[in-house]
């Protein structure tokens, strides 16, 4: 747990630090946009993957055993959380975090104005379920209340960046919950067919997570587990 503990204070540091207004107005200008967007993800990725190594080489301490419909809970969430990963990292967004920020928020944000925190909350959401060892409950879990406190912060920078009256003009079209500035009539629905390259997209990526890429990158084989409860 030592191991854990130290990658997930890393990765929650390095995407916590940079988040200060001044210490990323000195890095952008340090760096450069392109190259300081470069080394973040790069960063982010390195971390990431420690963590990965780190889980798995962590003691199992087991506090519920995983059966079968807590496994679909990852299957059936994870398309939804990959879509919104996808097409918020690769659509403008000035509302939010977004590889382009852009002046006009793109389709996604019809759905919800943080979809790629939205998608990282899903995806570690949908993975406590069948991970009942003390250490990923752990893991998830904090990456579950990072994507969530971030929601409030990234609203706080976006309205200080704006001014009040453009922020409040762009997120009335918007919300924060999935689907509820759609169904309430405040987003427009036209813009919506703009999603589906993101969605094919993230259906392919699914689909190779799912054969291939969860068990090569990660280590668990999320189909083998579902053949074991057979």
């Amino acid at each position: 747990m030592n191991e854990v503990a130290a990658a997930m204070a890393a990765f929650v540091a390095a995407h916590a630090i940079p988040a200060a207004p001044r210490m990323r107005v000195r890095l952008v200008g340090l760096l450069g946009r392109g190259p300081y967007l470069a080394t973040y993800s790069l960063l982010s990725l390195m971390l990431m993957a420690w963590l990965v190594v780190a889980l798995r080489r962590a003691d199992a301490v087991e506090l519920w055993a995983a059966a079968a419909w807590q496994w679909h809970v990852a299957l059936l969430t994870m398309p939804i959380a990959l879509f919104l990963l996808v097409a918020g990292l690769f659509a403008p967004n000035p509302l939010s975090l977004a590889l382009h920020p852009g002046t006009e928020p793109g389709p996604i944000v019809a759905i919800t104005r943080h979809p790629t925190l939205c998608g990282f909350l899903l995806w570690a959401l949908a993975h406590i379920p069948p991970n009942g060892d003390g250490a990923s409950v752990v893991v998830f879990g904090t990456m579950a209340v990072f994507a969530a406190l971030g929601m409030p912060l990234l609203d706080a920078k976006a309205r200080r960046h704006m001014g009040r009256a453009r922020w409040e003009a762009l997120a009335r079209t918007t919300s924060v919950v999935p689907f509820a500035a759609l169904l309430g009539g405040r987003a427009p629905r036209g813009r919506l067919t703009g999603l589906i390259l993101p969605a094919a997209a993230a259906g392919g990526l699914y689909a190779w997570f799912l054969v291939q890429g969860h068990a090569l990158l990660i280590g668990p084989d999320p189909l083998a587990a579902l053949r074991a409860f057979g």
